[in-house]
């Protein structure tokens, strides 16, 4: 029997972060269930969850409903509690470093200053799972953070769409392929820092 795979996307909860480039990940993954044609509405372990299927391959879509500096408590709750193996869980998220409209998968590696990555690789106790970076782009301010939690402009929304739109082919890729593929069809060749 295949392992279950547990795709995670990050952001945080409530209408006034909705559509901003922080919740690059929560979006990825509603419109991944959109495609599947399930609603991510169950709750468990501080988030929301639905269980389903794709390619005869089992999966849980998650979104942890706390803040995304304390992603990695629901994530890691749900991995033990499915007995989800580390190499079955993907992290989606935003990235400041990759340009709108990119995309680049990752089998493992550091936060890179992302602070939903820290808390994640702290409560896994480790960095080797994978992540789906969505670019946004860096911002031109030296405090970032009304830049990730402000909204793009129509332009960059535009980009932003297309990136959550080839995530979701990415994942599906992810789930039935695996990283290797997802890495040599969609990763960017340059205009971000490579993880070590």
């Amino acid at each position: 029997m295949d392992r279950i795979k547990l795709v995670a996307g990050l952001g945080n909860v409530g209408a006034q972060y909705a559509q901003t480039r922080h919740n690059a990940g929560f979006e990825a993954v509603d419109e991944l269930a959109g495609v599947l044609g399930v609603e991510i509405t169950k709750e468990k372990f501080g988030a929301v969850f639905r269980a389903t299927e794709f390619e005869d391959k089992k999966l849980i879509l998650l979104k942890p409903q706390q803040f995304m500096n304390r992603s990695g408590r629901s994530i890691a709750a749900m991995a033990n509690f499915y007995k989800i193996d580390i190499s079955q869980i993907l992290v989606v998220t935003d990235d400041m470093a990759i340009e709108p409209g990119m995309l680049r998968l990752r089998q493992s590696g550091s936060a890179g200053g992302h602070n939903g990555l820290s808390d994640i690789i702290a409560h896994l106790g480790t960095n080797k799972f994978a992540r789906l970076r969505i670019g946004i782009g860096r911002s031109r301010y030296p405090d970032s953070k009304d830049y990730v939690l402000g909204r793009p402009g129509q332009d960059e929304r535009e980009l932003l769409n297309q990136a959550i739109a080839k995530a979701v082919e990415a994942i599906k890729l992810w789930i039935v392929k695996g990283a290797s593929e997802v890495m040599n069809k969609y990763n960017v060749k340059n205009g971000s820092s490579e993880e070590k």
